[in-house]
């Protein structure tokens, strides 16, 4: 039989087919309507994020643009008024020679007038012995004027010095002082070869005035050769301890006005740096005119507390050693309270500072308790005798004095707001990571904001003290106010063959001469204003880098030996202050931009 097929069936599956397969379109095409959309609303959140990056592109811009113009005028106003004191300077100067003319014609003059004097008085009698009274009365006269002018060249000189003073603050420079030794008996050794000339312990370093020393270049064979360096201050081998510390004293007064103060001591092994910065019997007695300028300092600075507020001002000590390229803290100590040697790491905090880590301080109430610790602790500073020096020092000292204040005066408490500004800026900005360890330089920027911001003591064993939860923004006018006055007594320079040292007393005086070269470096970089300044070539200039290039007021003591034997060194102790004077360190508006270090 054929197959009958119903073809009304057959449209229907297909009408069927065609209605699902047009129902699965009609989906699909809203679907694409839906990702449309979707699609649209994403770019128009593009659209606007990307015209609100350029409003905020633009913004800051102009703000970029401002802080040039408003930079450029500040230094244009710095340098006009640098020029107005380097006229004042200039014409002092010619008053001063003006003065010294007119002086000597006074002298002159007043010797005549006392020679016709005697004549008279020997020659003339009777009705003569009114005019000798005159002339006598003529002398007199000159005498006082001549007193006048010196008392008024003396304030002419002094007002110099406070107008170079002021000077030396506005262009930010290191302040540079010299001391010359006096001879030792060390000094006389014999020459090699008898009769031979220049003899070893002759004196080629004298002071020409109190801010000049000359040198003198001696050769076999040549013409004498002086070379003259200035700096603020020159001391002679007749000055005191008690003069050498008058002249620093003034920076202290800086430490309660919210300042760093930094003093160093820089020179030649056996030329009287420690002598100069401890004093010649610290170890035997707290008190005396041999003292240097550690206990002198220590002193002042509580004396200017006691002065203050009581409980307004809190003392801690830190005291640690650069020994072989690596950081010693020298008042650590173990479980059962003896000394022990312990490493610490120096690394660079978010706000470009350096930070000891596990550094120990220590609070102290007076001058006393600061010479006990360091008496202390000055028996495991690292010492070897040496051909130029039976007890020489081979690590460089470093004693922090930190001082927190409750109550702060309006310069510090407007500092301390400046800072405070700053910090909230760079918070938004990049980090500065340690390349030693991440975690340690969280620990240390978590430790350096508690210790800035505490507002409780410090504890006994270790300072600062953490917070487990420190506020964002802690009120400026209840929180402490610190400052700290850094101390330095560096290692000497000197040749292996001078020093005659082997073994591993040849590796100490390799690794101060490399690190004395590094702080060399970093100041030769900060005088030519080189965009990268070596700090971490080597321990010290990290330990050191915001006194020397921060906002810290920095003071250099040249220590020079007078004698022919270590003419070398003293030339390269005096090209290292003419350097450092040369430096103009940033001003601390310019905090905020710190240079990018290695």
């Amino acid at each position: 039989m054929p197959l009958f097929i119903n073809r009304d069936q057959i449209f229907a599956h297909q009408v069927h087919l065609l209605e699902h397969k047009l129902r699965s379109k009609e989906e699909r095409i809203l679907e694409l309507e839906t990702e449309n959309a979707i699609l649209h609303l994403r770019l128009s959140e593009c659209l606007g994020k990307l015209r609100r990056d350029h409003e905020k592109e633009t913004k800051a811009l102009k703000h970029h643009l401002q802080q040039r113009n408003a930079q450029k005028i500040t230094q244009s106003a710095l340098a006009k008024l640098l020029s107005e004191v380097q006229a004042v300077k200039q014409d002092f100067s010619e008053l001063f020679a003006v003065y010294l003319s007119f002086s000597t014609e006074l002298e002159e003059q007043s010797k005549q007038l006392l020679d016709k004097v005697q004549q008279a008085s020997c020659s003339l009698k009777g009705d003569r012995g009114d005019e000798v009274q005159d002339l006598q009365a003529v002398v007199s006269a000159l005498e006082r004027s001549l007193e006048e002018e010196r008392e008024r060249c003396r304030a002419e000189r002094q007002r110099r010095k406070e107008l170079h003073n002021t000077l030396v603050e506005l262009r930010g420079n290191i302040r540079v002082h010299c001391r010359v030794r006096p001879v030792l008996p060390f000094d006389h050794v014999p020459s090699s070869t008898p009769g031979s000339w220049p003899a070893l312990s002759e004196e080629v370093v004298s002071t020409v005035s109190d801010d000049t020393v000359m040198v003198n270049c001696i050769k076999t064979g040549m013409p004498v050769h002086n070379k003259m360096y200035e700096f603020e201050r020159v001391h002679g081998p007749e000055e005191s301890q008690d003069a050498v510390f008058e002249e620093v004293k003034p920076l202290l007064t800086s430490l309660l006005d919210g300042y760093n103060v930094c003093i160093m001591a820089y020179g030649q092994t056996g030329s009287g740096k420690t002598h100069t910065m401890m004093g010649s019997q610290l170890l035997e007695e707290h008190s005396g005119g041999q003292q240097g300028i550690i206990p002198k300092a220590a002193a002042e600075l509580f004396r200017m507390i006691s002065e203050k507020p009581a409980d307004s001002h809190t003392v801690e000590v830190s005291v640690m050693e650069v020994y072989n390229n690596e950081v010693l803290d020298l008042l650590a100590k173990d479980a059962q309270g003896n000394p022990v040697e312990q490493r610490c790491d120096v690394i660079t905090t978010s706000n470009g500072a350096s930070q000891v880590i596990a550094l120990k301080y220590q609070p102290v109430r007076d001058a006393s308790e600061v010479m006990q610790i360091l008496s202390r602790v000055l028996k495991l500073r690292a010492h070897c005798p040496t051909l130029v020096h039976p007890d020489s020092s081979r690590s460089h000292l470093i004693v922090t004095l930190t001082i927190s204040s409750k109550s702060p005066n309006a310069l510090a408490l407007a500092r301390r707001l400046q800072s405070a500004k700053k910090d909230m800026q760079l918070a938004a900005q990049k980090e500065w990571w340690s390349p030693r360890c991440r975690r340690a330089n969280l620990a240390a920027r978590k430790s350096s904001e508690d210790h800035f911001f505490a507002s409780t003591a410090s504890s006994p064993s270790r300072s600062p003290s953490h917070s487990p939860c420190p506020s964002p923004r802690p009120s400026v006018s209840q929180a402490l106010f610190k400052t700290k006055l850094q101390l330095v007594d560096l290692a000497g320079s000197e040749s292996v063959g001078m020093s005659g040292v082997s073994g591993a007393a040849l590796w100490e005086v390799s690794c101060i001469n490399r690190s004395l070269s590094a702080l060399s470096d970093v100041l030769g970089a900060l005088a030519e204003q080189r965009p990268h300044v070596p700090y971490r070539n080597s321990k010290l200039t990290h330990l050191l880098q915001d006194a020397i290039g921060g906002d810290a007021k920095l003071l250099v003591m040249l220590c020079v030996s007078p004698t022919q034997r270590y003419v070398t060194e003293s030339l390269q102790s005096l090209g290292f202050g003419t350097r450092a004077r040369q430096v103009q360190k940033e001003l601390p508006r310019r905090k905020g931009n710190p240079l990018k270090v290695k």
